[in-house]
């Protein structure tokens, strides 16, 4: 199976979704006011450069901007109108940068960035370990990476529903948790803490959804993707197969997986890998996982 990621297509479909991402997106905010009170992680620390990847409207930039008023605060995303976006969070009095640039190719020094927070972002970027490559770079060493993504059973009915109906992918594939976290220790970075949290979503039918995930941006960006619209017949063949997954209450649930990660850079010249084998390398399975309960 080709899982193979289109950069274009969630470039413009995060461009699209600027405008009504915010109405849409109520897990997202949840996710990030969790994500954000892992910062309690820095005890006192007075970071001097935060760069918040994969930003969209701006809110988690706003919150470190408020945090951290002396900081440089940088808000980065792939989408140019998710910026103009988060113009609305940057007010006159703690403004924000804000940079249009590739998760994939950050456009900051060598050891000049104290915190990477990333709310949401990763599970659209192909290669983690070179993502994270990059991150370990930009870091200073000791600096936070904070972190967050979608994990492999986020709208698994969704997927199982299509898959009755064609044999053409219609939902983008999301990295393990392990997965995750050997791609931290790849990298190289030192002391990872993973969590885990499991969403239900509820909805009156397929259709409201589906509307959801185009208001979001979340639409499906696997370069295999069927080409045509999604028909009528398959799109009511899908609809079928979600109907007996209906809840008591008569609504259509969806799943969403969340990992967090938390990580530090390590002291300069620390190897990465070295012939094609990890250095000091940790098991995944000796990562501390948190495993919260399932939430509704």
């Amino acid at each position: 199976m080709n899982d193979a990621l289109d950069p274009r297509h969630i470039r413009r479909a995060f461009a699209r979704a600027a405008g009504s991402y915010d109405a849409a997106a109520a897990l997202q905010h949840e996710v990030e006011k969790r994500l954000l009170e892992s910062l309690d992680y820095l005890d006192d620390t007075l970071p001097q450069l935060v760069l918040d990847v994969g930003a969209g409207p701006g809110h988690a930039a706003a919150a470190m901007k408020k945090r951290w008023p002396k900081a440089q605060v940088v808000a980065l995303d792939l989408a140019l109108p998710m910026l103009h976006e988060a113009r609305k969070q940057a007010g006159w009095w703690k403004p924000f940068s804000r940079v249009c640039a590739d998760a994939r190719a950050l456009p900051f020094a060598d050891a000049s960035v104290d915190v990477i927070f990333s709310n949401l972002c990763l599970q659209w970027v192909e290669d983690l370990p070179a993502v994270f490559a990059g991150f370990r770079r930009a870091l200073k060493p000791g600096g936070l990476l904070l972190c967050s993504t979608f994990g492999p059973e986020t709208l698994i009915e969704l997927r199982e529903a299509f898959a009755q109906a064609d044999d053409a992918p219609h939902v983008s594939r999301f990295p393990q948790i392990a997965q995750f976290g050997d791609a931290l220790m790849m990298s190289g970075f030192r002391d990872p803490v993973l969590d885990r949290d499991l969403f239900t979503l509820t909805y009156d039918d397929l259709p409201a959804l589906m509307r959801e995930l185009r208001a979001m941006g979340a639409t499906n960006a696997l370069s295999a993707r069927r080409s045509t619209l999604t028909g009528r017949g398959r799109f009511s063949a899908a609809s079928r197969a979600y109907e007996p997954m209906r809840r008591a209450d008569g609504r259509l649930p969806s799943s969403w997986e969340v990992i967090y990660a938390h990580a530090w850079a390590p002291d300069p010249g620390a190897p990465i890998r070295e012939r094609g084998h990890d250095i000091a390398a940790v098991p995944v399975n000796a990562i501390p996982i948190r495993r919260r309960p399932r939430a509704d």
